[in-house]
């Protein structure tokens, strides 16, 4: 998996259109599993996406569409940002709803 926490900026422009075009452009790459992603008032969010193995995560990361929004997000969108890449040993939860 891998955690993406940041911290936006003011400046928009563009940040909806290109963060919904990554997630599409994310799906469609080869061991993506999926993403779940939250931001607060304060503009601060977390985003963590899913991924079948490591060599995934690199191909991910050096795909030509998603290297120019990190490019972006560094010029415009983040004031800081942080990554972490983990794997994840055990995943389980409750869903008082699916009774």
């Amino acid at each position: 998996m891998v955690s993406f926490t940041s911290q936006r900026t003011n400046l928009d422009d563009g940040y909806g259109e290109i963060g919904y075009a990554m997630t599409k452009l994310a799906s469609q790459q080869p061991g993506y599993l999926g993403f779940e992603s939250a931001r607060g008032a304060d503009r601060f969010g977390i985003l963590v996406s899913f991924w079948k193995d490591e060599d995934s995560i690199r191909a991910w990361k050096a795909v030509v569409d998603h290297v120019e929004a990190q490019r972006r997000g560094r010029k415009d969108w983040y004031s800081k940002y942080e990554i972490r890449v983990a794997l994840v040993q055990r995943a389980y939860g409750f869903d008082s709803g699916s009774q």
